[in-house]
């Protein structure tokens, strides 16, 4: 376990870090020509993020990330 000690400044600053990559993750979601062993990574990447996001940010904010139950479904359905 490590531990961060960081400011109020920066913790605004890792949110919205974050924030953008996990925006960019969930459009890349809806992309049909990206390729399923590309988007397992992706998923990865984002359960990472998401979970540091939660972290640093409020459980109101992480309410906007996280991904719906429909599309991993439809994802499981699709595979």
């Amino acid at each position: 376990m490590r531990g961060l000690l960081v400011n109020e400044k920066e913790v605004k600053e890792l949110e919205y870090v974050i924030k953008r990559e996990l925006e960019e993750l969930l459009f890349d979601f809806t992309d049909d020509r990206i390729d399923h062993v590309v988007k397992r990574s992706m998923e990865e990447r984002y359960d990472i993020l998401f979970k540091l996001f939660s972290r640093v940010a409020s459980p109101r904010e992480c309410l906007k990330y996280i991904r719906s139950k429909q599309k991993n479904i439809k994802k499981s359905i699709d595979s």
